[in-house]
């Protein structure tokens, strides 16, 4: 007895595609801004790591951001590979960026020190980039394959933020963010059917 499958997502169109990140990073924005009108409370709600009470801001860091110039550097990052991803369709977007967002808050949650906060986007910024350049391979397309490679070219030395070294950042985010991305695309990718060659 054969098992139903989902149908895979279509995609989209880039109209849009541009129309949900913009969407997508101008609530960032206007969360930014209720942060800063109350004398930015709000980043207390981040990711608290090895507390109970902490978990539940792995529902909040990736739309708070540390101040403006925080939410303004990830905010190309952000719209170039939302849309990438995107153009895959709104329910892939939808399912990749939340296995990102709760395998990079969790594994945050679980490794990173006590007593301190964990925010921002970055976290989807890294599983985002990460799907991209996995996804290829384990489709077998060759159009996503070579995209692929293009962003490892492009984005691939932002990488490196997965190791630790620079105070202030979130090496864990970026970490969990990415192995979060690479999740998806075994998760969410199916592998394309070849045909079978006919035996005579």
């Amino acid at each position: 007895m054969s098992t139903p499958q989902r149908p895979p997502d279509r995609g989209t169109s880039a109209l849009t595609a541009f129309a949900v990140i913009s969407g997508f990073v101008a609530a960032l924005y206007v969360i930014e801004l209720v942060d800063t009108l109350m004398s930015n409370r709000l980043d207390q709600e981040g990711v608290h790591p090895q507390q109970t009470d902490g978990l539940v801001g792995i529902l909040f860091a990736p739309l708070l951001h540390g101040g403006w110039g925080h939410l303004i550097g990830n905010t190309v990052p952000l719209l170039v590979l939302g849309f990438l991803v995107l153009l895959s369709g709104v329910r892939t977007w939808l399912a990749v960026t939340a296995i990102v967002w709760v395998v990079g808050g969790l594994g945050t949650w679980l490794i990173a020190p006590p007593n301190t906060v964990h925010l921002g986007a970055s976290v989807l910024i890294f599983g985002w980039l990460v799907f991209l350049i996995v996804r290829g391979f384990v489709s077998g397309r060759v159009g996503q394959i070579a995209l692929g490679l293009l962003i490892l070219f492009l984005y691939g030395g932002v990488l490196w933020g997965v190791l630790p070294g620079q105070p202030g950042i979130s090496w864990q985010a970026h970490l969990f963010g990415a192995i979060g991305g690479a999740i998806a695309a075994f998760v969410v990718v199916q592998p394309r059917r070849r045909t079978p060659a006919p035996l005579a």
